[in-house]
């Protein structure tokens, strides 16, 4: 496993959106306890990867003294079968070694991004992986000069080789776009300097924007932070709504410059990269990777396109359920209709947990193992970091979960969709070796947005009044509009800034948001008159910060529309649905993952994944419509 498959393996493993005791970790990681949520605050065990700040700081220059080791395999891969084999399980191991180095810093930073001491501990993290970068550079170009037919003998003569078989073979379909070992040197030595957008919108976005203040119409004080704003922007009333969005889009326009330079430059050093190895746009390089044709996003992107007029049918049936004259942007979150209940920690568990019973008993017996220990971190609290995450990358531990947890049933769904992603991880732990445990982001988000539909429809499937059924038709047609059309439209976005950038064209702060605001007004029917798209608005791109992972978004579309296939196969009684499904998570990354879909009749360059969509989002509208004719509305 090379630097470029385990950086790789980390992205796929630290999963981004849209937590079991407490336990004790390193003091430095841990800030004073400010509110009575943070004291009641459910930790992660970090202990089980290292049992001590000092136990990490060894392990670290452990990894650090076995990565000068590499040089001694340089111009020995092509002598024997063996030669290659010592030198591929070395790099392995040590790997291994740097992605649990790396992911106990990173889950201990991100409990608070203000602490100076944890970011420093990434800090070297992340040099470590520089230095692993520059010390395997020779490993793709040496295997490129063995050549296809002497390799394929090596794997006959050595059994040893066989777990490193899938990259070897990998590293050949790269070939094309493989540089010399000097050329190669010189990207990995950049690669450290290449993150820096990453890093800084992170710490602009997190640690360093001023959070303004709210009163809110019950004259409760907000400050406005990313997790407040999250929650309150969903608030029934509508004045208040407002006020979040205005006040909230206000505070991020005044960073509009810093942040477009920074996304810019993210652009570009895709665009280097991309052209440096020969690629005909930064599209293809990222998708390359993994595999999947880039005609996969292209389709979905003409998907959602094509299918408007459904997003349009769904926010004026909001619009009705809510009551209103007019339809504006800051009304697109609050639930349309009302449980009196709030959702806890435990509540999540049994929902989860009830709702994947068709997975059958392998898959329980997992997620049953998860739910009981201590891997989460669940409440918000200042300075962690947004949204929520599943971190699997320590492959001889257990997953990790982050969630900002707010007890609404959006956050249930959250809960499942991490805990998608962990039982996904654990089910490739189990049927892979280290070298084809990592599984890549395209078949990640499928585990997790097949667990949201699964949740919807057993919500769905119970003995209900009008009112509840409505509510929860409502979840599941969020869940459409969440993860098939606004990260479709976040896909689109993607796609346009570098393909603007990639054509000379000048990106600034100011250009991108015009271009989302075009955006906002095309997917939510600004021009048709369905919903006033407010251009103050139009600052949310630098609220996202999926736009920093390289054409990472788009899976969540693909994967919804995918997962909903496996999942009505599976309701349906389909008795090979759920082998296939299951099939696909064991598989991990020892297949490519879109011809791995294909063989379990999920075809996401074709029509079929998202008409199939788009139809269960028309019956649910179409049953919603037939609620709300019984109740005069």
């Amino acid at each position: 496993m090379t630097l470029g498959k385990i950086k790789s393996s980390l992205s796929a493993f630290a999963i981004l959106l849209t937590t079991a005791s407490a336990v004790a970790v390193p003091s430095m990681l841990i800030t004073p306890a400010t509110t009575a949520q943070e004291q009641e605050q459910i930790r992660w065990n970090l202990t089980d990867l290292y049992p001590s700040m000092d136990a990490w700081d060894s392990a670290r220059s452990l990894t650090n003294n076995k990565i000068k080791t590499i040089e001694q395999y340089k111009g020995t891969l092509d002598q024997s079968a063996e030669s290659l084999l010592a030198a591929f399980d070395a790099v392995s191991a040590i790997n291994k070694d740097a992605a649990r180095v790396f992911i106990y810093a990173s889950l201990g930073g991100d409990e608070d991004l203000r602490n100076a001491e944890g970011q420093e501990k990434l800090g070297l993290a992340r040099s470590m992986f520089a230095s692993l970068g520059q010390q395997t550079a020779f490993i793709a170009p040496e295997i490129l000069s063995i050549g296809s037919e002497k390799l394929e003998a090596f794997i006959a003569a050595e059994p040893g080789l066989a777990k490193h078989a899938f990259q070897l073979r990998d590293i050949l379909r790269q070939e094309k776009f493989t540089l010399g070992g000097e050329a190669e040197s010189v990207l990995a030595n950049a690669s450290e300097v290449l993150g820096g957008p990453q890093r800084i919108y992170s710490l602009l976005s997190t640690a360093a924007i001023p959070w303004p203040k709210v009163t809110l119409a019950s004259e409760q004080i907000v400050t406005l932070d990313q997790a407040a704003y999250t929650r309150y922007r969903a608030v029934q009333n509508r004045d208040d709504r407002k006020k979040i969005f205005d006040t909230f889009w206000k505070t991020w326009k005044t960073y509009e410059a810093p942040f477009g330079q920074t996304l810019d430059t993210l652009v570009r050093t895709h665009i280097f990269s991309s052209k440096s190895r020969g690629y005909a746009s930064s599209l293809d390089q990222a998708v390359s990777n993994s595999n999947v044709p880039s005609d996969v996003y292209r389709a979905l992107v003409k998907a959602a396109n094509d299918n408007l007029p459904s997003m349009h049918r769904y926010l004026k049936l909001r619009q009705r359920i809510m009551g209103l004259d007019d339809l504006h942007y800051y009304d697109i979150y609050p639930e349309t209709t009302q449980l009196e209940r709030e959702f806890s920690v435990e509540d999540a568990k049994a929902l989860t947990l009830d709702s994947l019973q068709p997975f059958g008993d392998e898959y329980l017996t997992f997620l049953k193992q998860g739910l009981d220990a201590d891997w989460m971190h669940v409440y918000p609290q200042p300075g962690k970091r947004s949204g929520a995450y599943m971190q699997g990358a320590g492959y001889d531990v257990h997953p990790y979960v982050l969630l900002n947890f707010n007890k609404g049933f959006e956050d249930v769904s959250t809960f499942s969709h991490e805990w998608g992603h962990a039982v996904h991880t654990l089910l490739s732990r189990k049927n892979n070796p280290y070298e084809t445990y990592s599984y890549t982001t395209f078949t990640a988000e499928l585990a997790s947005t097949t667990n949201e539909v699964l949740l919807q429809e057993y919500m769905l499937a119970k003995d209900l009044s009008d009112e509840e059924r409505l509510y929860y038709i409502d979840r599941a047609l969020e869940g459409i509009r969440g993860s098939f059309f606004r990260q479709t439209m976040f896909a689109e976005f993607e796609l346009t800034i570098h393909e603007m950038a990639e054509a000379g064209e000048a990106l600034s702060g100011r250009r991108m948001t015009e271009l989302y605001l075009e955006l906002l007004k095309k997917y939510h029917g600004h021009d048709e008159g369905v919903m006033n798209i407010n251009p103050a608005y139009a600052i949310e791109w630098a609220y996202i910060p999926h736009f920093y992972f390289n054409f990472y978004v788009y899976q969540y579309a693909t994967s919804i529309s995918g997962g909903t296939m496996f999942a009505e196969r599976i309701l349906a009684g389909d008795e090979t649905a759920r082998d296939d499904y299951i099939n696909t998570l064991k598989a991990g990354g020892s297949e490519y993952p879109h011809a791995l879909l294909q063989k379990a009749g999920v075809d996401l360059s074709t029509e079929k994944p998202y008409v199939t969509l788009i139809n269960r989002m028309n019956r649910l509208m179409d049953e919603a419509e037939v609620i709300l004719e019984r109740m005069g509305k």
